[in-house]
């Protein structure tokens, strides 16, 4: 890469709502991700994702707007299998999983705030 800047490999996404407490249990709850800390105060929290040096933060914020920015893409090893655990606990989904082959399976689905996420199974090395 062309620039100087030294990463650590860590990343935090982050996305706002408008209930912190629900936004925690259905993070918990649909994705297993893990409360890190919470700070009342500042309407704000980190989780810890099953991905390594990944961080996820919620904003609880007066208004949330989940059009446009950025989504949160999550890969997977077998997407049907996330998908089923995911759908048993009633999140929506946008449409069927997209197969690009060779390539890769996308499936796009819906926090409560409506915030866009997505997983991908990784079809490169796939036989």
């Amino acid at each position: 890469m062309g620039t100087n800047i030294a990463y650590d490999g860590g990343l935090t996404a982050w996305v706002g709502t408008r209930d912190i407490d629900r936004a925690i249990a259905w993070y918990q709850d649909v994705l297993g991700f893990e409360l890190q800390y919470k700070m009342d105060e500042m309407g704000w929290c980190e989780m810890r994702t099953p991905i390594d040096r990944v961080l996820f933060g919620i904003s609880q914020l007066e208004n949330v707007d989940p059009k446009g920015g950025t989504t949160l893409t999550l890969g997977v090893k077998d997407i049907e299998a996330a998908r089923k655990v995911v759908e048993a606990r009633e999140v929506k989904f946008d449409g069927e999983t997209i197969v690009i082959d060779g390539m890769v399976k996308l499936a796009t689905f819906y926090d409560p705030d409506g915030n866009k996420l997505m997983f991908y199974q990784s079809l490169k090395d796939a036989g």
